[in-house]
């Protein structure tokens, strides 16, 4: 006599997430791409299979939220920047630049200095006008 269920076996089953978009409601027809899509991206995509367009969907909005937080903080570097520089700051020295003072045959002189990486960069300001 055989146990009800003995022919089963003890195997995991693996279910994958279904996504549903509850955004919009399901067609039956398919979608229709926006305009601006160029021709060959639609024709790839159509290729793809729905685990692939789910894929290049996700790494699709990665980059996006990417590319904006990039723009965004450039923008605000850009601000930043243009609100901060000296007059005097000429437009190959990073508004990071301190003005350090060296002293060089018994003469001084005002330089700029900033970080760039691992080196310390300099740039010649002026000299020193011991008057002030």
């Amino acid at each position: 006599m055989r146990a009800v269920g003995s022919d089963l076996t003890n195997k995991t089953m693996r279910f994958a997430p279904v996504l549903v978009n509850t955004d919009r409601p399901m067609s039956y027809e398919p979608p229709t791409p926006p305009a601006d899509l160029p021709t060959d991206v639609i024709n790839t995509l159509n290729d793809y299979s729905p685990e692939l367009l789910r894929d290049v969907a996700h790494y699709a909005e990665d980059l996006a939220e990417y590319r904006e937080r990039e723009a965004r903080l450039a923008e605000a570097e850009e601000e930043n920047e243009s609100d901060e520089r000296p007059d005097d700051l000429p437009d190959d020295v990073p508004t990071k630049a301190t003005i350090t003072i060296k002293e060089i045959n018994d003469n001084r002189y005002y330089y700029w200095q900033w970080r760039e990486g691992d080196r310390v960069t300099s740039k010649y300001k002026s000299p020193v006008n011991p008057d002030k």
